[in-house]
This record gives structure tokens, sequence and C-alpha cells, in this order.
């Protein structure tokens, strides 16, 4: 059930949660998020559940599940261990796209004026955890609209049905609506600032110290330590930026991986060794600092 539901396409409205469970679109009932560890998430429902949730329409900043009382309350720390949390970290570190239902309940924007509605495939970019409205550790999923995926219509206030209308004429409207490009507000990341970068260390990891020879010559990745995109919002500068190859980018941007300040390298919890540094690559402590307050515990 990972991907599109056939026949069912963006913009499909359900009356209920019933409804939307009979066709597919996000099986269970009460739920909010529908999937395991071993699978992955096949869909969300963004319906004012948490309120640390952030709707930008192309981008969602989704908290996970668990720690809530019956009147919406944050009251315990999440747990990765929570099978839907569990989920959506098997959909980041695979690629897999899950499906977003909004519903009416949310204070977004983007949301239905009722019932709920499917708005199509969404990928799991990054995630972490923090401390919510409530003062509780919550694990949040920044989610990014997939390539043909439209950003969805901002729900446009309608009057209350006694509210004088004036002279105001019924548009005709259009009967063949036309399609039109839209441009999406996403962020530009500097490819000098990760040459540069890359350049510096000779394509070297700096943290397991590989070089990955391939026949175009050698490769490695810029990483930045504090993520670009909201909530995090790190700056796109070299002090900001690691030369890694692709699993230790990887591990980065899952948490096994953070750095102390002296620039020793935790590994899963334990301290494996220093940071391979370049004079002429300086470091910002404030991001690393940042980066690792989302993963030590």
């Amino acid at each position: 059930m990972i991907g599109e539901i056939p026949n069912v396409p963006v913009g499909q409205s359900y009356a209920s949660r019933v409804l939307a469970s009979e066709a597919k679109v996000h099986r269970p009932r009460i739920a909010g998020i529908c999937g395991t560890k071993a699978t992955g998430a096949e869909s969300i429902v963004l319906s004012g559940g948490y309120k640390d949730d952030q709707d930008l329409g192309d981008v969602i900043i989704y908290t996970g599940h668990g720690g809530q009382d019956g009147a919406g309350n944050q009251v315990s720390d999440q747990s990765l261990d929570d099978s839907g949390n569990a989920a959506l970290v098997t959909s980041h570190l695979q690629g897999l796209p899950v499906r977003v239902i909004r519903g009416s309940k949310s204070e977004s924007v983007y949301a239905p004026r009722s019932g709920y509605r499917y708005d199509g495939l969404y990928r799991v970019v990054s995630y972490g955890s923090t401390l919510g409205i409530d003062g509780h550790l919550i694990w949040q999923f920044r989610m990014e609209a997939a390539l043909d995926t439209p950003t969805p219509a901002i729900e446009a206030e309608q009057l209350p049905v006694d509210a004088p209308q004036n002279d105001v004429q019924v548009p005709a409207g259009n009967d063949a609506p036309e399609r039109v490009s839209s441009n999406v507000q996403r962020i530009v990341r500097s490819s000098q600032v990760k040459n540069a970068v890359k350049s510096w260390h000779a394509d070297q990891c700096q943290v397991c110290g590989i070089t990955i020879d391939t026949p175009g010559g050698t490769y490695s990745e810029g990483a930045h330590i504090q993520a670009l995109g909201r909530p995090h919002n790190g700056p796109d500068r070299t002090d900001n930026v690691l030369c890694l190859c692709p699993n230790c980018h990887v591990r980065l941007d899952a948490g096994a991986i953070f750095i102390e300040d002296d620039l020793t390298v935790v590994e899963n919890g334990v301290p494996s060794g220093a940071l391979r540094t370049h004079p002429q690559h300086a470091l910002s402590l404030d991001c690393i600092r940042s980066h690792r307050a989302r993963w030590r515990r």
C-alpha cells in the first residue's frame, strides 16, 4: 500500500475517516500514522491532532505519535520505538513516499473546509527531536511534496450566510479551467560552498577517512551539520558543512553521529575519535551544538 492508490486522484475528498479508510487512502480510523518499522509509513493524517505541527503547503513539519492525554496535551516524551514514528523513520531511510491526508480540524490555511482530502505523496526528508510546546520531547518529521504533487490551494474565506452581498454578481466561472505552472519557494543550496569544503579535504570523509574512487574521479558529499530547512534554519556556509562519504552523511542526518565541542565524533553514543580537520576549514560551534541538541539523550 506504499504510494498512490489506483483511481484516487489528488484532491479527492472524503466526508469522514471511515470513508477514507474504506478507500484505503488511510486505513486506520483513529491513528494518524499508518505503517510499521518493517514496511515504512503508508499514510498520515494532518488534522490538528498535535499543536506542534506546521503546515506550509508543500512542506509539512509533522509531529510524531505518542505521549498525549485525551485532551490533546503532551504529557510525556515521545519515542522512536512507537510503530508509527518508526515507520516514518523507515520511509526517510529508504526514500519511500507517504500519502498525506488533510482534515478540516487543522488550523492550516491548506486544510479542507469539511471532512478529509487526499493531497498526494510527500517524502520524509529529515527528522529530529525537540521540546514541544508542552515541554516534553517530541519527534518531528520534515515532509516535502514529491515532484508531481501540487501545492494545495489555500481555502478562500467564505462570507457568513447572513452577510450583506451588496451588488456583487456571481461570476460565470469556467467549465474547462486550464492548468498553469506555479512557482514554489525552495531552499537554494550553494554548490560553491560544498565544493570548497570537498576540495579542502580532497574528498576524504572527515569521519571515517574513506575516499571513494570512481572512473570519473573521487566522490564525496557536502553535508550540512545544522539542517537548512525549517524548523532548524541552518546557514549555508562552509562552517556548517562537512565533507563526508554517503554512509556517514546518512548517519549524520539520522542522528547516529554527532560532534562534541572538542570535535570528538560520537557514534551511537560512543566516542570514536577526532573529526578530521583542515586549516582552511573552520567549523561553527553553534551549528555543531544545534545538531547535537537534536540527538543527544
